[in-house]
C-alpha cells in the first residue's frame, strides 16, 4: 500500500475508528456481500497501524472471526494487512535507521533499497546489504507508532475488540487488559525481540526444516532489527503444493510451536501467516518474534502431561491436567471448558487428523460458547498468561486449515519426546 502518514492523535485515531464502526455497520445491512465494509475496515485498520491494524490482521485469517456471509469478502479486502500495509515515507525509515545506528544508510550498509519488502503493523522491513556481501533484511518502526499504540492500549474499544477473539474474560477485567498491554508493548523493543529470535534458534538448532535468520546485533537497536535474508512463498502458493509437501509443512509448524512451547518454555503468540515463508525442499523460514510469552515450569509440566496423554488416549489423565492448567473449580464452567479443550486437542486426540477451516472455526465458536458461562458461579478467569495461548491456538490452526493435509501430529510430537528423552 502506499506511503500514509500514521495518524497519531488520539481524537484522530478515535473518529476514524467511530467512522469505521458507521460505515461497516451501514455496508453490512445494505450489501449482500459485505465488501464495501470490507473494504472500508482495511483502509482505515491498514492506516491506524498499530493494535487497530492487528485486529484488522486477525480478521483476516482467523476462521470464525467473520460471521461467514461476509467472510470471503472480509478476508479479500483485509489480506494486505498481512504482508503490505500502509507504509511509513522512504525519508522518514531513513531518518530512523540512520538515527538509531548513528551514522548515515551509506557506511551502515553497501545497498539499501528504499521500497519496502513488507509492512505490518508496528515496522516495516526493507532489502539491504552489508559491506562484507550478506544479504539483510532491516527492520525499523514506523516513526509515530509508540505512541498511536499508548493511545490505542488507553482505548477500550480496541481492547475489547482484541479480547473479544482471545477468550472468554470476566467483565472489566483488569487482568486481561494488563496483560494484553505488556506483550504489546514489548513488541516495541526489538532488542528484546531478537534475544528470544536467539532463544528461539538455539531450541531448534540442528534441524535443517525450520529456518531461524540470524540477527547481525551490530545493526539492530531497540527500534531497528536487522536479520539475514531469507526467501519463501506464502501461506496462499503452500496451499497449493501438492499433499505431500502440505503434509510435511504442517508437520513443520506443529514441531516448531509445541516443542518450543514444551521444552524450550516459549511459545510465539503471533501466528500471522506472513510470518511463514514456505520453502520447496518442505523446510519453513520463521520471522518476527516480537509477541513470545515465557510459560512458567509449572505449567509447562502440566501442559507435557496432556500431551502425551492425549496420544495415549488417555482420558483420565488428560481431563486432570487441563482442570490443574486452567484452575478451574467444577460446575457448568469446567464441563464446558473441558469439552472445549478436547475439540482443541482433537489433532492429537484422534491423530493422524486433517485440520479443516471448518474445524478452524468450531475452534474459535467454541470460545463463544465459553462466554456463556461468565456470569455463571462456576466461572473462573484464565490464568495469567492464557490469553495468548488462545490467540496462538486460533491463528495457529486456522493456517493449518490452509495447508489441508491429513497429517500424524502425534508421530510428530513422540519423535520430539523421544529426543528429551521422555517417550
Amino acid at each position: 500500500m502506499a506511503d500514509k502518514k500514521l495518524p497519531t492523535g488520539r481524537l484522530q485515531r478515535l473518529s476514524k475508528l467511530a467512522s469505521m464502526g458507521a460505515r461497516t455497520g451501514a455496508s453490512l445491512l445494505f450489501s449482500r456481500d459485505g465488501s464495501a465494509a470490507a473494504e472500508h475496515a482495511a483502509e482505515v485498520l491498514g492506516s491506524m497501524r498499530g493494535l487497530a491494524a492487528k485486529i484488522g490482521q486477525m480478521a483476516s485469517y482467523v476462521d470464525g472471526v467473520v460471521p461467514e456471509a461476509h467472510r470471503a469478502a472480509y478476508e479479500k479486502a483485509l489480506k494486505g494487512l498481512r504482508s503490505a500495509a500502509p507504509t511509513s515515507s522512504p525519508e522518514a525509515i531513513k531518518r530512523l535507521v540512520e538515527t538509531e545506528l548513528s551514522a548515515p544508510i551509506d557506511r551502515l550498509f553497501a545497498e539499501w533499497d528504499e521500497t519496502p519488502m513488507a509492512s505490518a503493523s508496528i515496522g516495516q522491513v526493507h532489502r539491504a546489504r552489508l559491506h562484507d556481501g550478506r544479504e539483510v533484511a532491516v527492520k525499523a518502526q514506523h516513526p509515530g507508532i509508540e505512541r498511536a499504540i499508548e493511545i490505542d492500549l488507553g482505548n477500550a474499544s480496541v481492547l475489547e475488540g482484541m479480547v473479544s477473539m482471545l477468550g472468554p474474560r470476566a467483565l472489566n477485567s483488569k487482568e486481561v487488559y494488563e496483560e494484553i498491554a505488556a506483550r504489546f508493548r514489548e513488541e516495541l523493543d526489538y532488542t528484546l525481540e531478537a534475544e528470544r529470535q536467539r532463544a528461539f534458534a538455539d531450541i531448534h538448532r540442528g534441524d535443517p526444516t525450520i529456518v531461524i535468520p540470524g540477527v547481525i546485533a551490530d545493526r539492530s537497536t531497540r527500534r531497528v532489527l536487522t536479520t539475514e535474508l531469507v526467501r519463501g512463498t506464502s501461506l496462499e502458493e503452500a496451499g497449493a503444493a501438492d499433499p505431500e509437501l502440505r503434509t510435511k509443512y504442517c508437520e513443520v509448524l506443529w514441531r516448531f510451536v509445541y516443542k518450543a512451547n514444551l521444552f524450550g518454555g516459549l511459545f510465539n503468540a503471533d501466528p500471522h501467516p506472513g510470518n511463514y515463508l514456505f520453502r520447496a525442499d518442505g523446510s519453513i523460514a520463521f520471522l518476527d518474534f516480537g509477541c513470545v510469552q515465557p510459560i512458567p515450569e509449572e505449567r509447562v509440566q502440566h501442559a507435557r502431561r496432556m500431551h502425551l496423554a492425549a496420544r495415549r488416549r488417555d482420558m483420565n489423565t488428560f481431563e486432570r491436567g487441563a482442570i490443574a492448567l486452567l484452575h478451574t473449580r467444577g460446575g457448568g464452567y469446567e464441563r464446558a471448558a473441558l469439552e472445549y479443550v478436547r475439540l482443541c486437542f482433537a489433532p492429537l486426540l484422534q491423530s493422524p487428523f486433517q485440520i479443516t477451516r471448518q474445524y478452524a472455526t468450531d475452534v474459535v465458536q467454541g470460545v463463544h460458547e465459553l462466554r456463556k458461562h461468565v456470569l455463571g458461579d462456576s466461572f473462573v478467569q484464565l490464568p495469567a498468561g492464557m490469553i495468548f495461548m488462545t490467540r496462538l491456538q486460533l491463528g495457529f490452526y486456522s493456517v493449518l486449515a490452509r495447508l489441508d493435509a491429513r497429517t500424524d501430529y502425534a508421530a510428530v510430537e513422540a519423535r520430539f519426546f523421544a529426543e528429551a528423552g521422555l517417550e
